[in-house]
């Protein structure tokens, strides 16, 4: 079997770069909207394409959301999210659907510490690029589509930031 990356590894590249500046400019609960709401959209039908019976992962997005609208407790939206988590591990050979359940568990891990929401595009980013390059596609190929994902992604983000945003997250990357 061949062996795939599993996720962005140039944390200094130009485009991850711009995500993370902006990143470090807004709120939790911008960065919560913004990963949540991508990550629904863009993200989990990747994973429902190839495990459409599998509801771990949309299970931990809707976890994640009715944390967000103090529905639960962190405690029991957590364990949901190990499942989505464990979902991963349990599609191992299956780069598309690997990386997806990766992405969608960061992400709804945002509750948890803001630093997850680098997840989407380090995982969920090579999700796509995987599913619009193919698996067998050379490196630079599933990179550059990835680089355009990422694109996609901050130009979400900078559609509902919070211009000056008085309460940043305040994030350590050194995790």
């Amino acid at each position: 079997m061949a062996k795939y990356r599993k996720m962005l590894s140039d944390w200094y590249a130009p485009y991850l770069q711009s995500l993370i500046q902006l990143i470090e400019t807004q709120s939790k609960e911008t960065l919560m909207d913004w990963v949540l709401g991508y990550a629904e959209e863009r993200i989990l039908p990747l994973w429902k394409k190839h495990y459409p019976e599998d509801g771990r992962s949309e299970a931990a997005l809707r976890a994640a959301w009715d944390w967000r609208k103090k529905k639960v407790k962190l405690t029991e939206a957590k364990k949901i999210i190990l499942d989505c988590h464990a979902a991963a591990r349990d599609v191992e050979g299956n780069p598309v659907a690997q990386a997806a359940a990766r992405a969608l568990a960061q992400s709804a891990s945002i509750i948890h510490v803001a630093r997850h929401c680098i997840g989407l595009p380090l995982y969920g980013a090579v999700a796509v690029a995987y599913d619009e390059a193919g698996i067998d596609a050379p490196w630079k190929e599933v990179e550059e589509a990835a680089a355009r994902e990422v694109g996609r992604m901050e130009a979400a983000l900078r559609k509902i930031a919070v211009p000056d945003e008085p309460n940043p997250a305040k994030i350590d990357w050194n995790c």
